[in-house]
């Protein structure tokens, strides 16, 4: 099926609904904690996490204590409950990288869920010196911002229309650094045909089933996560399950490009 984010919807109310599959995502997590013991580990470097909208650092908690468990040294990105676009905040956010980078020495791999990976990316080309790679979960980059049922609390706590964050920043545009788009087809919040990249060079898209919310702490999320965090600066290759039954997991991996209308 090929993707085509201008022509999107939102996704159905039965999809939707459908998000409490959340609950059952956070159990099989617990429940995976043996498998994801196994997963490649890390060298201390670091990686900030970006929650999603309306979400601050306690709904990536999970995700930020299993990659402290694969060896990195994670952040949250300590800047409360996640609003929206809103004045200075862009500001913030780079000098939350900066400080991070100057600790280390080191590029800083990007995590955003939903709208946080918007901001990842928009990091990753605002400072792409500083940024090594980026990982989103369900973030919709392109097509229309309605193309969501999320776009009413968007504009409840941004305070300004969902249609002015199109207007004033460049968000379809990838980063110049590794870029992973992980999505689901069953996403009740977001139309996950929004979330597909152009593949390229460095740029790849991962596809798994998985509820917008649950996409955090769902295992297969994770294990991609470690595995595109595992790759040595400058080795960067597309997403290859191990072992090659696992590819049975992710049905859309590597998924087409987005077409236009």
């Amino acid at each position: 099926m090929k993707a085509n984010p201008d022509a999107a919807q939102a996704p159905s109310p039965f999809l939707l609904a459908a998000e409490w599959r959340a609950l059952a995502e956070f159990g099989a997590f617990s429940l995976s904690l043996p498998f994801l013991d196994r997963l490649p580990r890390g060298d201390g470097r670091p990686v900030l996490v970006i929650p999603g909208l309306s979400a601050g650092d306690m709904s990536t908690l999970p995700m930020r204590l299993f990659l402290k468990n694969r060896g990195y040294t994670v952040y949250g990105w300590a800047l409360g409950p996640n609003q929206g676009f809103r004045p200075g905040l862009k500001e913030l956010k780079q000098e939350r990288l900066r400080e991070i980078h100057a600790t280390h020495g080191q590029k800083v791999s990007l995590i955003g869920w939903s709208l946080g990976g918007i901001y990842a990316r928009q990091l990753a080309k605002a400072m792409p010196e500083m940024v090594r790679d980026v990982i989103t979960l369900g973030s919709p980059f392109k097509g229309h911002p309605r193309s969501s049922n999320a776009w009413r609390l968007y504009e409840a706590l941004a305070g300004h229309s969902v249609d002015e964050v199109r207007e004033t920043e460049d968000i379809a545009t990838a980063p110049q650094v590794p870029t992973t788009s992980i999505f689901s087809r069953t996403d009740g919040v977001v139309a996950w045909e929004c979330c597909i990249e152009t593949e390229g060079p460095q740029c790849e898209n991962v596809g798994l089933e998985s509820s917008h919310c649950g996409l955090g702490h769902n295992p297969l999320a994770l294990a991609v996560i470690a595995d595109r965090l595992a790759q040595k600066e400058g080795g960067w290759r597309p997403f290859d399950p191990k072992p090659p039954v696992m590819r049975a997991l992710f049905s859309d991996l590597h998924a087409p490009e987005p077409t236009a209308h």
